[in-house]
């Protein structure tokens, strides 16, 4: 696949999106760019960001998105794709809703791409105490952290819509002794991207810290993901959140590992656990 497609902001693919219907059950349609892949597949962030938009349309944007369950199933090709969202119970405070991502093969067959169950919550009176964890700097500021480089045809072509700066930690199949790694992250263009879509995307945005381990290339792929959120206010839209992530076990070819993803204010936006296969 090659790399120098038109680049394609995130705020148009959720503009051209359309609403239609299979079997009374209700659909959002979506038209991804090849820019936006990772692979053979679109970026689990970006499917991500558009299965919640798609529950938002079908049940509500009223309450804040308090957990996301991700499988990612197969592989989700440029192009067109539909999310079929099924609303599994509303309460009085927490909305349960499933998704699942699915797109025609080449004999026209529609094939699961992804199941996702999301959970929203409004806010309600508690008698517990607030407990936020404290941000703690990292070694290098933004402006002296590693900037990666976007290099077309060999790194994803989704990270050419993002900004990386590496603050702590390995990079990728350099033989580093490190287990985790330290990321100031942005999205390149938020203009109609709101704050909790952009923490869905950053916190899959970056690579597992083990591969940093290994001292040639190996392909990586994630195959589940857990992703915790906490409301916040962005007050610097255009500011570089941080990604730190931490790899908590590995074996037979699989990586456990979590995430924190801080706002450019330094409070905790997200907590995310994820399996993580490596093929090398």
């Amino acid at each position: 696949m090659s790399d120098t497609t038109a680049n394609t902001p995130l705020s148009q693919l959720l503009s051209t999106r359309q609403r239609t219907e299979a079997s009374g059950t209700p659909r959002i349609r979506f038209h991804v760019t090849p820019d936006w892949q990772q692979g053979r597949t679109t970026f689990g962030g970006l499917l991500s960001v558009l299965v919640v938009q798609a529950m938002r349309d079908v049940c509500g944007a009223d309450w804040p998105l308090r957990a996301l369950q991700t499988n990612f199933v197969g592989p989700v090709a440029s192009g067109a794709f539909d999310v079929e969202v099924t609303l599994l119970r509303q309460g009085k405070n927490v909305r349960q809703v499933q998704a699942r991502v699915l797109q025609a093969d080449a004999g026209g067959t529609e094939q699961v791409g992804g199941v996702l169950l999301g959970v929203f919550g409004t806010g309600r009176e508690s008698g517990l105490p607030d407990l936020r964890p404290a941000h703690q700097p990292a070694a290098k500021d933004i402006d002296s952290a590693f900037k990666w480089p976007y290099v077309p045809n060999m790194t994803p072509a989704f990270t050419q819509h993002l900004e990386f700066r590496q603050a702590e930690g390995g990079l990728p199949f350099t033989g580093s002794d490190e287990w985790h790694s330290r990321v100031y992250t942005r999205l390149n263009v938020v203009d109609g991207v709101d704050s909790e879509l952009q923490a869905v995307m950053l916190a899959d945005a970056g690579p597992t810290p083990a591969l940093a381990r290994l001292r040639g290339f190996a392909p990586a792929s994630s195959v589940s993901w857990a992703l915790e959120l906490r409301p916040v206010v962005v007050g610097d839209a255009t500011g570089f959140w941080r990604m730190d992530k931490e790899a908590l076990a590995t074996g037979e070819g699989y990586v456990n590992e979590k995430t924190t993803l801080w706002t450019p204010e330094g409070q905790m936006a997200a907590l995310g656990y994820q399996v993580v296969a490596v093929y090398g």
